[in-house]
């Protein structure tokens, strides 16, 4: 793989890490403000889950929270415009849409999924009410429903949380790139994951730590990577 190459800070140095407040959450990135709104946090939804939400393909409420991997993302989409404007990309697992709202920003032609289809409304919601165009869908990495469509850049933020996903990951990785196409992945460090970019590299993949950074949100911090991956 090969080294870091990013050390300046992409994220604003805030005098307190953003939060939300009764449900609403305003962050302030690459000069431009994004609010964001959700209705029940994380763990009111994670109460209200039937015993039929926990089987092999688990309906976690992970869309509900803003986790720190997809602030860097966003930050680095708008430092990056110039390599997604007016091309057509991809979100992978959107969530509430920051991402995907940070690229629409930077103006990409943004189709976001999730397998969540709370999160799609949410997303939805979030681009309109700040003035953004984004096209959606509830997709499953296993069964995509855009077989007829390539994308010249990639990206998704924690979604390397369980090593189930890797094949599903992998088989869209190597179908749904344009030529010359690029993913962006942003990862937290941590131990689940810690395997996947020598294994990408196995596969014929050619990674590239791009950056790190020490993302602060609410009461915690994490340190996040973030990696390109190209399939020459």
């Amino acid at each position: 793989m090969s080294p870091l190459y990013g050390t300046s800070p992409l994220l604003p140095n805030w005098n307190r890490p953003p939060q939300w407040t009764e449900g609403r959450l305003r962050l302030e990135l690459g000069g431009r403000a994004f609010r964001l709104i959700r209705r029940e946090d994380m763990d009111a939804l994670w109460e209200k889950l039937g015993k039929d939400e926990f089987g092999e393909d688990e309906h976690m409420p992970y869309w509900a929270e803003l986790w720190p991997a997809s602030l860097l993302l966003a930050a680095w989409l708008l430092a990056r415009n110039r390599d997604i404007a007016g091309k057509r990309c991809l979100d992978l697992g959107c969530g509430m849409g920051l991402s995907a709202m940070a690229g629409a920003a930077g103006g990409a032609r943004v189709m976001a999924v999730d397998y969540e289809e709370p999160a799609v409304r949410h997303a939805a919601a979030n681009a309109a009410a700040n003035g953004l165009s984004l096209d959606l869908a509830v997709m499953d990495w296993r069964r995509p429903c855009l077989a007829a469509e390539r994308f010249d850049v990639i990206w998704g933020s924690d979604i390397l949380y369980e090593t189930r996903f890797y094949e599903p990951l992998v088989r869209l990785f190597r179908t749904l790139p344009a030529p010359g196409g690029r993913i962006w992945l942003a990862d937290p460090q941590r131990e689940v994951s810690r395997s996947v970019w020598g294994r990408l590299e196995g596969d014929g993949f050619r990674v590239t730590r791009l950056h790190e950074e020490i993302v602060p949100f609410a009461t915690y911090r994490a340190t996040v990577n973030l990696y390109e991956i190209i399939l020459p």
